[in-house]
Protein backbone atom coordinates (compact mmCIF):
# COMPACT_ATOMS: atom_id res chain seq x y z
CA UNK A 1 0.00 0.00 0.00
CA UNK A 2 2.79 2.47 0.98
CA UNK A 3 6.22 2.82 -0.63
CA UNK A 4 9.23 4.26 1.17
CA UNK A 5 10.97 5.93 -1.76
CA UNK A 6 14.21 6.66 0.11
CA UNK A 7 15.85 4.78 2.99
CA UNK A 8 19.30 3.59 4.01
CA UNK A 9 18.81 0.07 5.31
CA UNK A 10 22.57 -0.44 5.45
CA UNK A 11 22.91 2.53 7.82
CA UNK A 12 20.46 1.31 10.45
CA UNK A 13 21.73 0.31 13.88
CA UNK A 14 20.61 -3.25 13.43
CA UNK A 15 21.42 -4.13 17.05
CA UNK A 16 18.05 -2.55 17.87
CA UNK A 17 16.32 -5.27 15.84
CA UNK A 18 16.46 -8.86 17.09
CA UNK A 19 16.34 -10.22 13.54
CA UNK A 20 18.44 -7.52 11.90
CA UNK A 21 17.45 -6.28 8.47
CA UNK A 22 14.90 -9.08 8.14
CA UNK A 23 12.96 -7.61 11.05
CA UNK A 24 13.14 -4.10 9.58
CA UNK A 25 11.55 -5.36 6.37
CA UNK A 26 8.99 -7.41 8.30
CA UNK A 27 7.96 -4.42 10.41
CA UNK A 28 7.57 -2.37 7.25
CA UNK A 29 5.39 -5.03 5.67
CA UNK A 30 3.25 -5.20 8.81
CA UNK A 31 2.72 -1.43 8.43
CA UNK A 32 1.61 -2.05 4.82
CA UNK A 33 4.83 -0.66 3.37
CA UNK A 34 5.10 -2.91 0.35
CA UNK A 35 8.27 -1.56 -1.23
CA UNK A 36 11.43 0.32 -0.28
CA UNK A 37 14.26 2.00 -2.18
CA UNK A 38 17.60 1.56 -0.42
CA UNK A 39 19.78 4.46 -1.47
CA UNK A 40 23.54 4.39 -1.95
CA UNK A 41 25.77 7.06 -0.40
CA UNK A 42 29.26 5.82 -1.39
CA UNK A 43 30.57 3.69 -4.23
CA UNK A 44 32.87 1.81 -1.85
CA UNK A 45 29.90 0.67 0.24
CA UNK A 46 27.58 -0.04 -2.69
CA UNK A 47 28.54 -3.72 -3.19
CA UNK A 48 27.93 -4.50 0.48
CA UNK A 49 24.58 -2.65 0.40
CA UNK A 50 23.54 -4.53 -2.72
CA UNK A 51 24.46 -7.85 -1.14
CA UNK A 52 22.64 -7.07 2.13
CA UNK A 53 19.38 -6.35 0.28
CA UNK A 54 19.64 -8.98 -2.46
CA UNK A 55 17.26 -11.45 -0.81
CA UNK A 56 14.38 -8.97 -0.63
CA UNK A 57 12.41 -8.73 -3.88
CA UNK A 58 10.54 -5.68 -2.56
CA UNK A 59 13.73 -3.65 -1.98
CA UNK A 60 15.06 -1.61 -4.90
CA UNK A 61 18.52 -0.04 -4.82
CA UNK A 62 20.31 2.98 -6.24
CA UNK A 63 23.98 3.69 -6.90
CA UNK A 64 25.83 6.92 -6.22
CA UNK A 65 27.87 9.11 -3.90
CA UNK A 66 26.27 11.57 -1.47
CA UNK A 67 27.63 15.14 -1.80
CA UNK A 68 28.89 15.02 1.79
CA UNK A 69 30.80 11.79 1.20
CA UNK A 70 33.30 13.15 -1.29
CA UNK A 71 36.80 11.81 -0.90
CA UNK A 72 38.73 11.59 -4.11
CA UNK A 73 37.01 12.71 -7.28
CA UNK A 74 34.26 10.36 -8.42
CA UNK A 75 35.48 7.82 -10.97
CA UNK A 76 32.81 8.15 -13.64
CA UNK A 77 33.71 4.81 -15.21
CA UNK A 78 33.39 3.00 -11.89
CA UNK A 79 30.08 4.71 -11.17
CA UNK A 80 28.75 3.66 -14.56
CA UNK A 81 29.96 0.08 -14.15
CA UNK A 82 28.39 -0.34 -10.71
CA UNK A 83 25.16 1.43 -11.66
CA UNK A 84 24.71 -0.78 -14.72
CA UNK A 85 23.26 -3.47 -12.46
CA UNK A 86 19.71 -4.50 -13.32
CA UNK A 87 18.64 -4.05 -9.68
CA UNK A 88 19.72 -0.41 -9.73
CA UNK A 89 16.66 1.73 -10.48
CA UNK A 90 18.26 5.17 -9.96
CA UNK A 91 21.51 7.12 -9.85
CA UNK A 92 22.35 8.78 -6.54
CA UNK A 93 21.97 10.09 -4.17
CA UNK A 94 23.90 12.95 -5.64
CA UNK A 95 23.58 16.71 -5.58
CA UNK A 96 24.91 19.63 -3.58
CA UNK A 97 25.09 20.42 0.14
CA UNK A 98 26.59 23.78 1.00
CA UNK A 99 25.12 23.80 4.51
CA UNK A 100 27.62 21.33 5.93
CA UNK A 101 30.50 21.50 3.44
CA UNK A 102 30.62 24.74 1.45
CA UNK A 103 34.38 24.36 1.17
CA UNK A 104 33.91 21.33 -1.12
CA UNK A 105 31.68 23.13 -3.64
CA UNK A 106 33.92 22.44 -6.62
CA UNK A 107 34.25 18.72 -5.86
CA UNK A 108 30.51 18.40 -5.22
CA UNK A 109 29.67 20.12 -8.49
CA UNK A 110 32.04 17.89 -10.45
CA UNK A 111 30.51 14.79 -8.85
CA UNK A 112 26.96 16.00 -9.49
CA UNK A 113 27.72 16.56 -13.18
CA UNK A 114 29.25 13.09 -13.50
CA UNK A 115 26.20 11.47 -11.89
CA UNK A 116 23.87 13.25 -14.33
CA UNK A 117 25.99 12.11 -17.27
CA UNK A 118 25.92 8.49 -16.09
CA UNK A 119 22.17 8.71 -15.52
CA UNK A 120 21.73 9.86 -19.12
CA UNK A 121 24.02 7.13 -20.44
CA UNK A 122 22.15 4.40 -18.55
CA UNK A 123 18.73 6.08 -18.89
CA UNK A 124 18.05 5.92 -15.16
CA UNK A 125 16.45 8.67 -13.04
CA UNK A 126 18.37 10.76 -10.52
CA UNK A 127 17.98 11.01 -6.75
CA UNK A 128 19.05 14.54 -5.84
CA UNK A 129 20.01 15.92 -2.43
CA UNK A 130 20.11 19.71 -2.21
CA UNK A 131 20.66 21.99 0.76
CA UNK A 132 21.59 25.68 0.74
CA UNK A 133 22.46 25.31 -2.96
CA UNK A 134 19.23 26.08 -4.79
CA UNK A 135 20.54 28.06 -7.73
CA UNK A 136 23.62 25.92 -8.37
CA UNK A 137 21.52 22.75 -8.18
CA UNK A 138 19.03 24.02 -10.74
CA UNK A 139 21.74 25.49 -12.97
CA UNK A 140 23.69 22.23 -13.12
CA UNK A 141 20.51 20.24 -13.73
CA UNK A 142 19.74 22.48 -16.71
CA UNK A 143 23.30 22.64 -18.03
CA UNK A 144 23.72 18.86 -17.95
CA UNK A 145 20.28 18.05 -19.36
CA UNK A 146 18.91 16.29 -16.27
CA UNK A 147 15.40 16.63 -17.69
CA UNK A 148 16.30 13.86 -20.15
CA UNK A 149 16.06 11.29 -17.35
CA UNK A 150 14.12 13.10 -14.61
CA UNK A 151 14.23 11.98 -11.03
CA UNK A 152 13.38 13.27 -7.58
CA UNK A 153 14.45 16.02 -5.22
CA UNK A 154 14.45 13.88 -2.11
CA UNK A 155 13.80 14.97 1.48
CA UNK A 156 12.61 18.28 0.11
CA UNK A 157 13.04 21.32 2.38
CA UNK A 158 13.35 24.10 -0.17
CA UNK A 159 11.00 26.75 -1.54
CA UNK A 160 7.89 26.40 -3.70
CA UNK A 161 9.78 28.23 -6.47
CA UNK A 162 12.49 25.56 -6.48
CA UNK A 163 9.89 22.80 -6.47
CA UNK A 164 8.19 24.41 -9.48
CA UNK A 165 11.49 24.74 -11.35
CA UNK A 166 12.36 21.09 -10.69
CA UNK A 167 8.91 19.88 -11.71
CA UNK A 168 9.22 21.83 -14.95
CA UNK A 169 12.22 19.61 -15.68
CA UNK A 170 10.15 16.50 -15.04
CA UNK A 171 11.27 15.92 -11.46
CA UNK A 172 9.24 14.68 -8.51
CA UNK A 173 9.25 16.16 -5.00
CA UNK A 174 9.65 13.79 -2.05
CA UNK A 175 8.59 14.53 1.51
CA UNK A 176 10.19 12.99 4.60
CA UNK A 177 9.44 13.07 8.30
CA UNK A 178 10.57 16.71 8.37
CA UNK A 179 7.12 17.66 7.08
CA UNK A 180 5.66 16.47 10.42
CA UNK A 181 7.92 18.71 12.52
CA UNK A 182 6.27 21.59 14.39
CA UNK A 183 8.49 24.24 12.75
CA UNK A 184 7.88 23.01 9.18
CA UNK A 185 4.87 25.15 8.29
CA UNK A 186 6.51 26.51 5.10
CA UNK A 187 7.29 22.98 3.94
CA UNK A 188 3.72 21.89 4.63
CA UNK A 189 2.57 24.77 2.42
CA UNK A 190 4.70 23.35 -0.38
CA UNK A 191 3.35 19.84 0.27
CA UNK A 192 -0.17 21.18 -0.07
CA UNK A 193 0.51 22.56 -3.56
CA UNK A 194 2.55 19.84 -5.28
CA UNK A 195 0.32 18.14 -7.90
CA UNK A 196 -1.00 14.64 -7.23
CA UNK A 197 1.21 13.14 -9.94
CA UNK A 198 4.44 14.72 -8.69
CA UNK A 199 4.97 13.75 -5.04
CA UNK A 200 6.64 10.85 -3.24
CA UNK A 201 6.93 9.90 0.42
CA UNK A 202 10.05 8.68 2.20
CA UNK A 203 11.69 8.13 5.57
CA UNK A 204 15.38 8.77 4.80
CA UNK A 205 15.79 6.26 7.62
CA UNK A 206 17.62 5.86 9.91
CA UNK A 207 17.52 9.67 9.96
CA UNK A 208 14.72 12.22 10.47
CA UNK A 209 12.13 10.10 12.23
CA UNK A 210 8.67 11.68 11.97
CA UNK A 211 6.51 12.79 14.86
CA UNK A 212 5.71 10.88 17.11
CA UNK A 213 9.12 9.15 16.84
CA UNK A 214 11.26 12.26 16.45
CA UNK A 215 14.69 11.80 18.00
CA UNK A 216 14.59 8.01 17.64
CA UNK A 217 16.03 5.82 14.93
CA UNK A 218 13.83 5.99 11.85
CA UNK A 219 12.72 2.96 9.83
CA UNK A 220 10.65 2.34 6.68
CA UNK A 221 7.53 1.41 8.68
CA UNK A 222 7.31 5.03 9.81
CA UNK A 223 6.64 6.35 6.30
CA UNK A 224 2.97 5.87 7.17
CA UNK A 225 3.20 8.95 9.42
CA UNK A 226 4.45 11.05 6.52
CA UNK A 227 1.46 9.87 4.48
CA UNK A 228 -0.91 10.74 7.31
CA UNK A 229 0.45 14.30 7.54
CA UNK A 230 0.22 14.79 3.78
CA UNK A 231 -3.37 13.54 3.84
CA UNK A 232 -4.16 16.14 6.47
CA UNK A 233 -2.58 19.14 4.71
CA UNK A 234 -3.82 18.12 1.25
CA UNK A 235 -7.36 17.32 2.35
CA UNK A 236 -7.16 13.76 1.07
CA UNK A 237 -7.49 10.32 2.61
CA UNK A 238 -4.42 8.36 3.68
CA UNK A 239 -5.46 5.71 1.18
CA UNK A 240 -5.40 8.28 -1.62
CA UNK A 241 -1.95 9.49 -0.58
CA UNK A 242 -0.67 5.90 -0.51
CA UNK A 243 -2.20 5.06 -3.87
CA UNK A 244 -0.99 8.20 -5.65
CA UNK A 245 2.53 8.23 -4.21
CA UNK A 246 2.91 4.54 -5.07
CA UNK A 247 1.74 5.13 -8.64
CA UNK A 248 4.25 7.98 -8.91
CA UNK A 249 7.02 5.74 -7.61
CA UNK A 250 6.32 3.03 -10.15
CA UNK A 251 6.13 5.56 -12.98
CA UNK A 252 9.44 7.17 -12.04
CA UNK A 253 11.57 4.18 -11.10
CA UNK A 254 9.99 1.36 -13.11
CA UNK A 255 8.36 3.20 -16.02
CA UNK A 256 4.96 1.78 -15.15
Amino acid sequence: MFIDSHCHLDRLKLAEFANGINEVVELAEQAKVTRMLCVSVTLDEFPKMAEATASFPNVDISCGTHPLNQGDEVDINRLQQLANDQRVVAIGETGLDYFYAPETKAVQQDSFRKHIRVAKTLNKPLIIHTRDARQDTLDIMREEGAEQVGGVLHCFTESWEMAEAAMEMGFYISFSGIVTFKNASELRAVAEKVPDDRFLIETDSPYLAPVPYRGKQNQPAYVVHVAQLLAEVRGQSVEDIAKQSSANYWRLFHNK
